[in-house]
């Protein structure tokens, strides 16, 4: 179970995330959403230890929690585009190696590369495994990057706006695969998403943000206006 406990973000004095409480359980796609600026990408950051938080922690069943246990698809996809598609995926296990294998992509190890190709199958690329990344489509290159996040070997996948810059097809295609991972590999995914109709299909809870604090919590549906409203200010 992961666990987000009181997470709280700030920006010199102003807050922007404000005591948060999340759980994750293995085998559950739960998906954030929020207008911009509600703190989603913020959480998520803070959960994968890329933001300094001002308070609370991030646990797994109980225990501090490692961050290789932790692996994180970002909307902006980062592959090595002249690399080919397998050293990228073999990359993901570079926390795990000696340095002196990791310098170089010839040096990867043979079981290394055969855990990466098991991966790619994984997400259905096994076979532009010889490729270069930078001639995939969008929406290929950001299923390699879920299998170099696989190569590491998490517990926890957290995405976000990981379908952000992809077209309709691909969207469908990498958000039923993170739904997948989290049903049969017993993942906790946490994705951020702009669209709750994306939410609504493929997600297994929903959590709602706004101005920094978690106002739904629950089954996906549809009515969660509530999140894009402009906010009421109330006269003193």
């Amino acid at each position: 179970m992961l666990a987000l406990t009181g997470i709280t973000v700030r920006y010199g004095r102003r807050e922007v995330v404000h005591g948060v409480d999340i759980t994750v359980p293995p085998g559950e796609l739960l998906a954030v959403l929020g207008a911009n600026g509600s703190g989603k990408s913020t959480l998520l950051r803070a959960a994968a230890g890329l933001e300094p938080m001002a308070a609370g922690e991030v646990t797994l069943d109980g225990e501090r929690c490692d961050p290789l246990d932790i692996a994180m698809v970002f909307q902006h996809i980062h592959l090595v585009r002249r690399r080919t598609v397998l050293d990228n995926v073999c990359s993901g296990a570079l926390g795990r190696l000696p340095l002196r294998r990791s310098l170089v992509p010839a040096l990867f190890p043979r079981e290394l590369r055969e855990e990466a190709m098991a991966c790619l199958d994984r997400v259905g690329l096994a076979d532009r495994a010889h490729d270069r990344a930078g001639s995939l489509s969008g929406g290929q290159q950001q299923r390699v990057a879920v299998a170099r996040a696989l190569c590491q070997r998490p517990r926890v996948l957290l995405a976000d706006e990981p379908v952000s810059a992809l077209d309709p097809a691909a969207t469908e295609q990498v958000l039923a695969l993170l739904a997948e991972l989290a049903h049969e590999e017993q993942l906790a995914v946490l994705a951020v998403l702009h669209q709750p109709s994306l939410a609504a299909r493929h997600a297994d809870r929903l959590v709602g943000l706004r101005d920094g604090h978690v106002v739904l919590d629950g089954p996906p549906r549809q009515d969660v206006e509530l999140l894009y409203q402009p906010a009421i200010v109330k006269a003193v």
